[in-house]
């Protein structure tokens, strides 16, 4: 029995190059979050992290998918922190890398590279729980490499033929790589109105409070205000910052209303319709407004993806009895000043429904 147990388990060289592919494959990551963009060093990981999956032992595959999503999703349970459940963080995120094993291990059901590259490339298009949790293209999100689907063709497709021409010209078929760089990076059209970003540093434990809001309230006047001296056209506050419906609070709404006669302001808050809920965000523009309501939810933030039973157990066991928010059909754009924005909250902004 405990033969059988450790040879399921990987041996010291598989665990060792499982968790150089999960740095290879996360290292862009956490580059950029302490503000350092390499270009030439993510090119050099994101090529190397793809040519590990197609060489490494199918244990080392497991290895890396568990940590992959401990390393890019560990985040996704901090909210049970205010919940009072602290402890669930960490079955979250383990429950995260399990299932990243999960999604990888279809990489390991062969040992060809050409099947490889194809079961690797499809990781992208499984999308447990209508999330797409992982887009290998990301990896070349900040490099020499175009971010679009051929161009990742072209990188997967060079890698897979460094196995079948003669050692000789091995590392020949990397030139293809030539044609997957990105000639023409996207260039942001910037908008020739003058926009205020409020970023703000209330704690999360602190938002909801009842206590809270009116300083929050006052700091959205106080915001608006210094805007409108300054000469701003638009004003945005971060997703839901008036916490609560704003829709049920006509006073509130009318006193944003004549303030939008002097700039638009743009906030996050709530609805509540018909007894549903929903995440928007609130455009006051000449004395009239608008809402988007989110069209993507993120699963197990602002909904719980499983059957009804489920889904009722856990929001009142860990959500105090909180429903799910809805969502809209389709995108909604703002016009502004003659220019259109189209709103995306959050997540939503990853999405390729919000471009369509």
């Amino acid at each position: 029995m405990k033969n059988k147990i450790k040879n399921l388990l990987p041996n010291k060289n598989e665990l060792y190059l499982g968790l150089l592919t999960t740095i290879l494959f996360s290292s862009f990551l956490y580059l950029e979050h302490f503000g350092i963009t390499i270009k030439l060093l993510n090119t050099i990981t994101a090529i190397a992290a793809l040519y590990a999956f197609l060489h490494i032992p199918k244990k080392s595959i497991l290895v890396a998918g568990f940590f992959i999503g401990i390393l890019w999703f560990y985040w996704v349970g901090y909210s049970f922190k205010y919940y009072d459940f602290p402890y669930l963080i960490y079955v979250v995120s383990i429950m995260f890398g399990i299932v990243h094993m999960a999604l990888f291990s279809i990489v390991a059901f062969t040992n060809n590279v050409f099947f490889r590259a194809i079961l690797l490339s499809l990781v992208s298009y499984i999308e447990p729980m209508a999330w797409n949790w992982i887009q290998v293209e990301l990896l070349f999100i900040q490099s020499y490499i175009g971010v679009f689907k051929y161009q990742y063709i072209i990188v997967m497709s060079s890698l897979v033929l460094m196995s079948y021409v003669k050692q000789k010209y091995k590392y020949a078929p990397l030139l293809l790589i030539i044609f997957a760089l990105d000639y023409n990076p996207t260039t942001h059209k910037e908008s020739d109105l003058k926009i205020k970003l409020v970023t703000t540093h209330i704690k999360q434990e602190l938002k909801w409070k009842r206590e809270m809001l009116l300083p929050t309230i006052e700091m959205v006047f106080q915001n608006i205000n210094n805007a409108i001296k300054k000469g701003y056209d638009i004003i945005i506050f971060p997703e839901s910052f008036i916490p609560l419906y704003l829709n049920k609070n006509l006073e509130l709404i009318d006193d944003l209303l004549k303030k939008s006669k002097e700039i638009t302001i743009i906030t996050g808050s709530l609805v509540s319709e018909n007894n549903l809920h929903y995440n928007v965000t609130y455009m006051f523009n000449n004395g009239k407004y608008e809402i988007a309501k989110k069209m993507i939810l993120v699963p197990f933030g602002e909904y719980i993806p499983l059957p009804s039973f489920a889904r009722k157990f856990i929001n009142d066991t860990f959500f105090d009895g909180a429903s799910d928010f809805k969502t809209a059909s389709k995108p909604t754009d703002f016009i502004i000043k003659g220019t259109k924005f189209r709103n995306a909250i959050c997540w939503e902004a990853t999405c390729p429904e919000i471009y369509e």
